[in-house]
């Protein structure tokens, strides 16, 4: 499989200082929605869309006022992961399914671009997602974005072990739901295997890179708060963003981890779509 490595969609909160770790306390900050377009033999597969064409053309319906005010989103159409397949040379039909790390609204903007993709979710994502039970599920899950009728595909753990953690094969032995719940109730990392090694797309249970230092694990005030604030279960959030760490420390060599929001992260994979497998 070949994996090209795109943003869907940039947000720019105020300071840097909290949000990037460095430039000023007031100056516009960078967050990235890093998305996977894999190419195999049965079509292309998303892991994540980012946002859509829709949300570029009505934010505020779709995102809300209320996202729209505090992230200061890019709304370009060239950023979309639509966009991109179309630059690949490819075109919305090709897409037949989409893995979402999770449904927040930045990560699931992009579905209505391709309906006829089978959506594989963990099944509890899902349930949160369509019960929106509490005032925080119901600014994060956005029913415009999937009022559309998305082809739902929901998974289950079944006993299969990936490095440690469960998982749930989504799409044959290449492309699997890891179970890392917290930020969401059914919040998963998604593995990937390329031409050379296992790629974990970690969502959101982690936002910046200095958060899998095995020594020294940081991130700027502002993500540890925003991380905290969001959390559905912050203890379950914090023991799987513990095992992540220990992941990249113990398996580095096998598996390469990032995170859904982390620029610095989606940069270190520049160029990686035309180097030949070693």
């Amino acid at each position: 499989m070949k994996v090209h490595h795109v943003n869907c969609g940039t947000m720019c909160p105020i300071s840097a200082r909290l949000v990037n770790g460095r430039g000023g306390w007031l100056a516009w900050s960078e967050m990235v929605c890093h998305v996977l377009i894999v190419e195999t033999n049965d079509g292309l597969v998303l892991v994540d869309t980012g946002l859509g064409t829709d949300d570029v053309q009505d934010s505020t319906r779709r995102l809300g006022a209320a996202f729209t005010w505090a992230t200061r989103p890019v709304l370009l159409r060239e950023q979309t992961a639509l966009a991109h397949i179309e630059r690949l040379g490819f075109k919305r039909e090709d897409v037949r399914h989409i893995v979402p790390t999770h449904l927040d609204l930045d990560h699931v903007g992009g579905l209505s671009d391709f309906p006829d993709a089978t959506v594989h979710v963990f099944a509890p994502e899902l349930a949160a997602a369509t019960a929106r039970a509490t005032m925080n599920e119901r600014s994060r899950y956005r029913p415009p974005q999937i009022a559309h009728g998305p082809k739902w595909a929901p998974h289950e753990v079944a006993g299969d072990t990936w490095l440690g953690f469960d998982r749930v094969k989504a799409i044959g032995d290449d492309i699997a739901l890891i179970p890392t719940v917290g930020h969401t109730r059914g919040h998963c990392a998604i593995a990937v295997r390329d031409e050379r090694r296992w790629l974990l797309h970690a969502g959101d249970a982690y936002f910046f890179h200095g958060e899998m230092d095995a020594v020294n694990p940081w991130a700027p005030g502002g993500l540890a708060v925003y991380q905290r604030l969001m959390a559905m279960d912050d203890r379950a959030r914090a023991k799987n963003q513990l095992r992540l760490r220990e992941l990249v420390r113990d398996h580095k060599d096998e598996v390469r981890v990032f995170s859904a929001h982390d620029p610095v992260e989606l940069a270190g994979f520049a160029g990686e779509d035309t180097r030949p497998a070693t």
